[in-house]
């Protein structure tokens, strides 16, 4: 694997080519390191240089250092109305769905207690736009979800009345995308795209166009369109470590599991240099942590996998609130994927939450029936059969339990039953909405459908859950191997060679065998 640095020397270079234009990317100011924008306003000089660094980190999600930098900012210069503006927009999250409306109140009221006080300090007529903009977002009626639809409405009136600029085409394209609200819209997500591309068609140095179209291109079938922006990102924005996670999205789309992993290291190193300059420890149990350890698991390196699995544990046990989810999943994913059983036993602690609960049982369940104790697995089915039927829980839930269920089917020599359960769960996860990055239902039901089909010797059937499952989540090892052994028993000796050939590479750096 190529170090960081050759890797982004590389990507840069990529990017380049692919994007065929004839645009010269702009110098990156060596203290940002966070990519270039015009966002010119009324500010004070002193002022300026803070708020745009605090939009830089906004465009990559950055929100608690963009809040620190607009704040900033209001105390180089406390009328200027547009630092406001900025503290206010840290407090959305559009794509995760937050919203923190009551503190960006607070913070528009410093500037002024009423939105006519507050359009009066605006500098300029564009200023007060953008003002009257997020006046939508946070000060008009209705839930959050109309307040989004409001926004969105806001920044599509600024993108027509300043076309050329290219904060108000960005911030629009986001606010698309927080109109997403049931889970990815690809109309919604294409409109966002194509707005986006002009931007970074433009100035392939705007760290929010490369984002954006990132999350628009973000599922399995689309991704291949993300590529040029991905390959671009990490370089825009060193300094971000959410910008050199966020490439992953696309890799873990197209199943480029070296660059998957590369992504996350950097992303887990600055993040914990940031960490480390704060005072902080570093992060054990995180989000970049857990697209890490999944990258190491489909490269076959199963130490590393195990090292990220034990430092999350660790960090599991001494903050269990803050790293349930990610604890439960990865602690699945390490047993499932490993089919090391005796994980269960090892990496315990008590999880909070329906979801990370869930996945934990799951995992002791499959790892019960795995180890021949069935009637542990029956209970643990049956709890979460239990959780399943609850008012409001995730469908995820649902598909977990009829795969420990249909096992246990399995078991009892009631194959017919437990290939029905099993159709029942992927027809279930199929209608889920799609979730970027690695597979939410921690044994993904085609590929579990195709492993009985093939224990069952139905090998054409088994190939085409296999396919199936691969479809969903390209280049998955398990799914690799169980589709080379169904197609080689189904006399396919074409699909075989093609699925060995594609696990020889992903694998080319795994752990030796023992």
């Amino acid at each position: 694997m190529k170090p960081p640095a050759a890797y982004l020397r590389a990507s840069l270079a990529i990017a380049a080519l692919v994007l065929l234009t004839s645009v010269s990317v702009i110098a990156l100011p060596p203290q940002m390191e966070l990519g270039t924008i015009d966002f010119p306003t009324s500010g004070s000089p002193q002022a300026q240089e803070h708020f745009i660094h605090g939009v830089l980190l906004l465009h990559s999600f950055e929100y608690g250092p963009a809040g620190a930098a607009f704040r900033t900012a209001q105390q180089a210069d406390p009328d200027f109305a547009m630092a406001y503006w900025g503290e206010a927009m840290s407090y959305n999250h559009p794509v995760w769905g937050r919203q923190e409306r009551d503190t960006a109140v607070e913070a528009l009221n410093r500037l002024a207690p009423t939105p006519e006080g507050r359009a009066a300090k605006a500098g300029t007529a564009e200023e007060k736009d953008w003002l009257g903009a997020i006046e939508s977002l946070y000060a008009g009626d209705g839930d959050k979800y109309q307040r989004d639809f409001a926004y969105r409405d806001a920044m599509r009136r600024m993108h027509e009345k300043y076309p050329d600029d290219h904060e108000a085409a960005a911030f629009y394209a986001l606010s698309l995308l927080g109109t997403s609200h049931d889970g990815r819209d690809v109309s919604i997500y294409m409109r966002s795209a194509a707005i986006a591309a002009t931007v970074f068609k433009e100035n392939p140095d705007h760290p929010g166009a490369a984002h954006y179209l990132i999350h628009s291109f973000d599922d399995p079938v689309h991704a291949p369109l993300g590529l040029p922006a991905a390959r671009a990102y990490s370089v825009i924005a060193p300094a971000a470590s959410h910008a050199q996670h966020m490439t992953s999205h696309i890799f873990v789309a197209m199943g480029m599991w070296d660059d998957v992993v590369a992504a996350n290291e950097v992303a887990r190193d600055v993040q914990d240099a940031q960490r480390a300059e704060n005072g902080q420890e570093p992060n054990g149990c995180g989000h970049y942590n857990s697209w890490l350890q999944y990258g190491y698991l489909q490269q076959g390196r199963l130490q590393a996998a195990e090292t990220e699995m034990n430092l999350c544990h660790e960090t599991m046990l001494a903050n269990p609130e803050s790293s349930s989810g990610y604890f439960a999943n990865m602690r699945a994913r390490f047993i499932i994927d490993t089919q090391r059983w005796g994980g269960a036993d090892h990496w315990t602690a008590e999880v909070r939450g329906p979801g990370p609960q869930a996945n934990y049982d799951f995992a002791n369940g499959l790892a019960a029936y795995k180890q021949g104790d069935l009637e542990g697995a029956r209970e643990i089915a049956a709890r979460l059969d239990a959780a399943a039927a609850r008012p409001g829980s995730q469908p995820s839930t649902g598909i977990l339990s009829a795969e420990l269920t249909a096992l246990l089917s399995l078991a009892d020599g009631h194959a017919d039953r437990a290939i029905d359960q099993l159709r029942e769960a992927t027809r279930l996860e199929e209608n889920m909405p799609f979730e970027f990055g690695p597979p939410a239902v921690v044994k993904p039901s085609h590929e579990l459908l195709g492993e009985v089909l093939l224990e069952l010797e139905r090998y054409g059937d088994a190939v085409v859950a296999f396919e199936d499952a691969l479809a969903r989540t390209p280049r998955r090892t398990a799914s690799l191997v169980g589709l080379a052994h169904a197609a080689a028993a189904a006399g396919d000796s074409q699909k075989a060679d093609e699925a060995r050939a594609a696990l020889h590479e992903i694998q080319q750096h795994a752990d030796e065998r023992r």
